[in-house]
């Protein structure tokens, strides 16, 4: 027996086959979440860039209301620091309008920063649940095709009558290679959800330290009324 790719493929089983067509869309899945995250990625830091600068000089100005309306278009809503900016300035607005103390302004604006950063987080995080499960379940699909290949191997054996390698090489090479295959897609699976999950973080620091950049804008600015 010949030990190629098309050869093994052609000895494994049933079952080791349906494991190893399972297992390649599992890592196909990992590497597609892991690109189109990076591109969403991608696009919240550069529309972030364009806009902080802009929001920071009107807040500075005292411009809240039009920082407000820059922060809520449509083409912002893919910025994580344009929805932080503009849900604490509306929360802020929203408690002056209805006359509460300063002190509560500043608390719900806040809060407001933080249920924005909240939902954004959870956006930035899709598939990363699903990359975690690929990542802890695939040893064990590989393990269930290693268990049908150890199987044929013993099936080999019945048939011949023989203990010889030649009987049992099949079943064996069919379950080491479904067990690579295990192997290998929990690895490319945890190496996704690291990468993404590291830059989750990040956006999450910088969501913070523009909530708090935010928050301390209106308390300069009542202290200089």
């Amino acid at each position: 027996m010949q030990f190629g790719l098309i050869e093994m493929w052609q000895a494994m089983g049933a079952v080791a086959r349906v494991v190893s067509i399972l297992l390649i869309s599992l890592s196909i899945i990992s590497l597609y979440f892991l690109i189109e995250r990076s591109l969403t990625f991608r696009r919240a830091k550069s529309k972030s860039a364009q806009v902080a600068p802009k929001l920071s000089e009107m807040l500075k100005n005292g411009q809240i209301k039009e920082a407000m309306a820059l922060a809520s278009k449509p083409e912002m809503k893919g910025s994580h620091l344009a929805r932080v900016t503009a849900a604490g300035i509306t929360e802020f607005l929203e408690g002056k309008e209805a006359n509460i103390h300063f002190e509560e302004q500043i608390e719900t604006a806040a809060r407001g920063c933080e249920r924005a950063k909240s939902i954004f987080e959870q956006e930035l995080k899709k598939g990363l649940s699903l990359l975690a499960t690929i990542a802890t379940s695939a040893p064990f699909i590989g393990l269930f095709g290693t268990i049908s290949g150890i199987i044929n191997a013993f099936r080999g054996m019945a048939l011949t009558g023989s203990g010889g390698i030649g009987a049992v090489a099949g079943g064996i090479a069919e379950a080491l290679v479904t067990t690579a295959f295990g192997i290998g897609v929990a690895i490319i699976a945890l190496w996704c959800y690291n990468i993404l999950n590291s830059r989750v973080e990040v956006f999450g620091a910088e969501m913070s330290n523009t909530s708090s950049q935010v928050i301390d804008f209106f308390v300069r600015r009542a202290g200089t009324k």
